[in-house]
C-alpha cells in the first residue's frame, strides 16, 4: 500500500503512547468473553442447534435457545434475537410500535433521535398517512441534553413527567451520538436515568413509563450493559428494554442480518407480538439457516468490539495530531465504537471516506460518492467495503454533507487491517 514513512511512524508512535489504553480494552474483552462463554455453557449450546427451519419455524430449538442466550448475555429477564429484523431502525420501530398505543407520549431524553427514526416517529419529511407513530395518535416530546457533567437533564425529565403525567408511556434514550455532536452515554449514566425515571414517577403518583434504550454501537464496550446487573449501584436501575442491531457490535462480524430486543418480560412479550402478531408472538419465525452465524457472531463479539475500540482510538490520535478536531479524543474513555473526525470541507470528508474504502477487503476500487440515502435529510457519503452490506462492525465511515463535514467512523473486524485503512485515510487527508 502507498503509505509514507511519516504516516507509518505516526501510527507506531500512537500505539506506543496508547499501550495502557489498549491493555484496558483487552481486559474488558477478556471479562466479556468469559461472561459470554458462561452463558453458552449454561444454555448448553450444541451443534444440533445450528439446524435450519423453514415455514412457520415451529419447534426451532436453535431459534428459541438464541432468544434465551440473548437475555442471559445482556443480563435481562427475557429477550429475543432474530434474523427477521432488517436493521437497527426496524428493530427500534418494532419495539416502539409494540409498546406504544394511541394517546401515548414517547418522551426522548436525549433530544431528537437518529435521522432514520424521524419518519418512524412522524417528525421527518415523509407525508402523513405513511404509517408513523404520529399517524396512530402517538405524540413525541423531547428533553434536550445538557453541557454539564451529567449529560441528561434530570430536571427536564421531571418537569416533562409532571406536565404530561400518565400519558408518558415510554422514556427513550439513544446511547450513541448518531450524527449529533454530543457524548455517547455509558451504561451507568443510562441506569442512573432509569433510576430517576422510576423515582420521579413514584413521587408524582403516575405510572412508571417503560424505559427504552437504543443500545446500538455500545454493546461490549464496557463490562456492563444498561440492563440489570446485580448488585446494582446506588441511584441506578435497570432499563426495561434495550435494542440493537446484529450487523453492529453483537453480531461480531458474522451475522448477515438481524437485531435483538431484551429486557422486562411483559415489554418483551409485547414487542414479540409486534414482530409477528398477537396470539402468535415469538412461537414462530423460521431461522432459515442463520442460527450458526448468530451464535458464532455473539461468541466473537467481545473480541471484535475490542478490535473496533482500538481502531477508534488510533484514528483519534492520528487525526488529532494532524490538526483535525476529533471526538472523543484519543485518551478519553469511550462507550461506543464510533469515532468522529471533523473534516472541515466536502473535499476533506470525501478524502477520508476514499482512504477508508481504498483499504477495504471488498470494493477497494470503488470511489464513494454522496447520495440521497433513504431516511436522511442530507446527502450522505459512505465508505463501506464490507462482507455484509451496511455492516457497521466492519470498518466503515460515513457522514452527511453538511458543516462541519464530520466523518463518523466505526468498526474494524481486525485491528491489523483497520490500522492500514486509517493510515490510507491519513495519506489522502495529508494531500489536501
Amino acid at each position: 500500500m502507498k503509505i509514507s514513512r511519516h504516516i507509518r511512524d505516526l501510527c507506531r508512535q500512537a500505539e506506543r503512547d496508547m499501550a495502557d489504553i489498549y491493555s484496558d480494552i483487552d481486559r474488558i474483552s477478556e471479562e466479556n468473553t468469559e461472561h459470554v462463554l458462561d452463558c453458552f455453557r449454561e444454555c448448553e449450546v450444541s451443534e444440533a442447534l445450528f439446524a435450519p427451519s423453514t415455514g412457520y419455524g415451529y419447534g426451532d430449538r436453535g431459534r428459541d435457545m438464541i432468544d434465551t442466550l440473548a437475555a442471559k448475555v445482556f443480563r435481562a429477564p427475557a429477550g429475543f434475537m432474530r434474523p427477521a429484523f432488517m436493521s437497527g431502525t426496524h428493530t427500534i420501530a418494532v419495539a416502539l410500535f409494540g409498546i406504544l398505543r394511541p394517546g401515548d407520549i414517547l418522551l426522548s431524553i436525549t433530544g431528537t433521535p437518529y435521522d432514520t427514526l424521524l419518519d418512524v416517529i412522524g417528525i421527518g419529511t415523509a407525508p402523513a398517512g405513511e404509517g408513523s407513530l404520529k399517524d396512530f395518535g402517538v405524540r413525541f416530546e423531547k428533553v434536550e441534553m445538557t453541557d454539564g457533567e451529567y449529560p441528561m437533564d434530570m430536571d427536564g425529565l421531571r418537569a416533562a413527567l409532571e406536565k404530561f403525567g400518565d400519558a408518558v408511556k415510554v422514556v427513550y434514550v439513544q446511547r450513541s451520538k448518531g450524527y449529533a455532536g454530543r457524548p455517547t452515554l455509558t451504561s451507568s449514566e443510562i441506569r442512573r436515568a432509569a433510576y430517576f425515571t422510576e423515582k420521579f414517577a413514584r413521587e408524582l403518583g403516575i405510572k412508571k413509563p417503560v424505559f427504552m434504550v437504543d443500545n446500538c454501537y455500545g454493546e461490549f464496550t464496557e463490562t456492563t450493559e444498561p440492563c440489570y446487573l446485580p448488585p446494582m449501584a446506588e441511584n441506578e436501575a435497570a432499563a426495561d428494554i434495550i435494542i440493537g442491531s446484529l450487523i453492529k457490535n453483537p453480531g461480531g462480524g458474522m451475522a448477515d442480518i438481524g437485531g435483538y430486543i431484551v429486557g422486562e418480560e411483559e415489554a418483551v412479550r409485547l414487542c414479540g407480538n409486534r414482530l409477528s402478531c398477537p396470539g402468535v408472538g415469538l412461537d414462530v419465525g423460521a431461522s432459515l439457516g442463520q442460527n450458526r452465524n448468530l451464535i458464532k457472531g455473539l461468541f466473537y463479539a467481545p473480541h471484535t468490539v475490542a478490535q473496533a475500540m482500538k481502531t477508534a482510538h488510533l484514528a483519534a490520535y492520528m487525526f488529532e495530531y494532524m490538526g483535525y478536531t476529533v471526538s472523543p479524543r484519543w485518551f478519553e474513555r469511550r462507550a461506543d465504537i464510533v469515532q468522529c473526525v471533523e473534516c472541515a470541507s466536502p473535499a476533506g470528508l470525501s478524502a477520508f471516506c476514499l482512504g477508508i474504502q481504498s483499504a477495504s477487503p471488498i470494493d477497494a476500487h470503488v470511489v464513494p460518492e454522496a447520495w440521497e440515502m433513504p431516511g436522511y435529510a442530507d446527502p450522505v457519503i459512505m465508505a463501506a467495503g464490507a462482507f455484509t452490506g451496511g455492516s457497521s462492525i466492519e470498518l466503515s465511515a460515513d457522514g452527511p454533507m453538511r458543516p462541519p463535514y464530520t466523518a463518523f467512523m466505526q468498526g474494524g473486524l481486525t485491528y491489523e487491517s483497520a490500522r492500514l485503512a486509517i493510515m490510507a485515510a491519513a495519506e489522502r487527508m495529508k494531500e489536501l
